[in-house]
């Protein structure tokens, strides 16, 4: 089979069945897809939409992205974050569970999904990189606290919602026994067995009760009918230009957050099989999984961390463990009467069981130790996306844009030092060592930055401050290893810059000059090899050293370029060198 067919296809690399390999992955499909059905119909509700839908976007979508993902052990379904964005974002818009809601959830899946699938087509998944783990963290933990904020008043029996704690309704007893015993056994349940059916088991276990108990009788709330039957194709009507184009920022929201999600239980996925993450390729499948639960009537789906570590701890090799995963949401679809005793305040317990993992307080203290200005961003984030409910974009947003700011100013402002020689043989910072100068009359200076349009000025400000300051200086010494690349404003200054110290007298001594920036400033001209200079074979770096410079300016001055520091500090040490370069660059 060609490379560029499976890479497409990815499918088409799966294991070829076997009776060992379906047993393994009969139970792993089989214990995700028992978690996967009461999640879906609970983050169905906290996105607003019919609780059947959740079954739905459980099923085909997964299907979906197992087929044309690289990471074939990460399961797609509903989650608890996107969810939030999809109720977030719709909330000015049309009132939640109406007809209008539903078209508007579709209409966003199908955007978010087509501009997945693009993106991963074009090869850009790169630009995902412009969220940082910060940001992501506090956007997170911001997005959880707004979760289970919502989802308190159906676990405590609040008919009225929060409002009912000022009103003279009481909270329905039964409903916040049913909700706090749920939730306890949640919590505890995994740390018990990782992999038992936990969620499952508690929601068969809550219906039959409710039922003996005659919970919906009495007025409390329960899940109610559920649609039976696979799901038929939805095909949305035109809501118009303005609606739509009201989706468009959530639409990029929605998209930047979940394949974030996705990035972080597929790098999982990929460190342990000891491969390269294709993240294209699972922008496509993610895309596909997106525009599959459009069309059947479902919301946007994302990558589940939970689901997918379960996956894994259950002993799933391959897709055909999520192929058995949408047999059994299939299956489920012909019970779904069994459901309809289920009070809502499990479902409510199951979604902030599933998201109070995300609270992590601890990490902004991490944070803080590691860089106090990225811990500033994260928690602006964290404090942006709370106020800003419920248009969470905002969170995400600022993070970015102050995330971006922040990389912006370090490159605007290079790191440059001067050098001196440490006794244990390195070059360090002279002034926070307490070094002396690496040698009379010398400037030794490193700068840990490409030389570009962004560090450029600064540079050739450095290098001119301290000529002005200390006029005796006669060599600047420059120790060029870091600087990794040069663009045209780059080699402009460091032209002018030649010009400026041949008027001052002053040689410039280059070491460990890299190939691309050679290459750069021998275009311009700022460089010029020596008539008896000539590369020696094979590789064009190594130059023999001739009298009385390898090197010469575009003025035809010689400049002094050593590939070696320790040969260039022994030749400033014993001035003048037996290979030297000549005065007055």
């Amino acid at each position: 089979m060609p490379p560029r067919i499976e890479q497409l296809l990815p499918f088409l690399r799966w294991p070829r069945p076997s009776v060992s390999l379906l047993r393994g992955e009969a139970m792993a499909g089989l214990t995700v897809g028992l978690m996967a059905v009461p999640q879906g119909v609970a983050y169905a509700q906290l996105a607003g939409m019919p609780l059947v839908t959740g079954i739905y976007a459980s099923m085909l979508p997964a299907l979906m992205a197992v087929l044309f993902s690289a990471s074939t052990r990460v399961s797609v379904g509903p989650t608890a974050l996107t969810c939030l964005l999809i109720y977030a974002s719709l909330t000015p818009l049309a009132t939640p569970g109406s007809p209008q809601w539903v078209e508007l959830a579709v209409w966003l899946a199908l955007m978010s999904g087509g501009l997945q699938v693009a993106l991963g087509a074009a090869r850009f998944g790169w630009l995902l990189n412009l969220v940082n783990s910060p940001v992501l963290m506090a956007f997170t933990q911001g997005a959880a606290v707004l979760i289970i904020t919502s989802q308190l008043p159906a676990l405590l029996g609040l008919r009225e919602g929060w409002a009912g704690l000022s009103g003279a309704a009481l909270p329905d007893l039964a409903a916040s026994a049913f909700g706090l015993v749920a939730l306890a056994l949640l919590m505890l349940a995994p740390r018990w067995r990782p992999n038992f059916p936990s969620v499952l088991v508690i929601v068969v276990a809550t219906a039959a009760l409710s039922w003996l108990l005659g919970f919906e009788s009495h007025g409390g709330r329960v899940v109610g009918a559920l649609p039976r039957g696979l799901p038929a194709a939805y095909i949305p009507g035109w809501p118009g230009w303005q609606p739509l184009g009201q989706l468009v920022l959530p639409t990029l929201i929605i998209t930047l957050v979940s394949f974030l999600e996705t990035a972080a239980s597929a790098k999982v996925d990929n460190q342990r099989r000891g491969q390269r993450w294709d993240q294209d390729q699972d922008l496509i499948g993610q895309g596909l999984a997106k525009l599959a639960s459009g069309l059947s009537g479902a919301f946007a789906t994302s990558s589940s961390f939970s689901r997918s570590a379960l996956n894994l701890y259950a002993g799933a090799q391959s897709g055909w463990a999520t192929v058995c995963l949408v047999g059994v949401v299939a299956l489920t679809l012909l019970l779904t009467p069994a459901l309809h005793h289920v009070p809502q305040a499990v479902l409510a317990a199951i979604v902030v069981a599933a998201v109070v993992g995300l609270l992590r307080p601890r990490e902004f203290l991490r944070l803080w130790r590691i860089s106090r200005v990225e811990a500033v961003i994260a928690a602006i984030t964290f404090i942006v996306t709370i106020a800003a409910a419920p248009a969470l974009y905002w969170g995400v947003l600022s993070g970015v844009l102050m995330s971006l700011s922040h990389f912006l100013f370090e490159r605007l402002h290079p790191r440059i030092i001067e050098v001196g020689l440490h006794p244990d043989g390195s070059l360090r910072d002279r002034h926070l060592w307490q070094l002396p100068a690496l040698a009379p009359h010398t400037y030794a200076l490193r700068m840990d930055a490409a030389l570009d349009f962004a560090t450029a000025s600064r540079f050739e400000r450095n290098i001119t401050e301290h000529l002005t300051a200390h006029p005796s200086t006669r060599h600047v010494c420059l120790f060029a290893q870091p600087i990794n690349r040069i663009d045209a404003t780059g080699a402009e200054v460091f032209a002018r810059l030649l010009g400026q110290l041949h008027q001052r007298q002053v040689s410039l001594h280059l070491s460990g000059l890299k190939l691309p920036v050679e290459r750069v400033l021998l275009t311009v001209g700022a460089l010029a090899p020596h008539p008896c200079c000539t590369p020696t074979a094979p590789t064009p770096r190594r130059w023999r050293r001739c009298m009385p410079s390898p090197w010469r300016s575009a003025a035809n001055r010689p400049i002094c370029r050593r590939w070696r520091s320790d040969s260039t500090i022994k030749s400033l040490r014993s001035w003048p060198p037996a290979v030297s370069s000549a005065e007055g660059i």
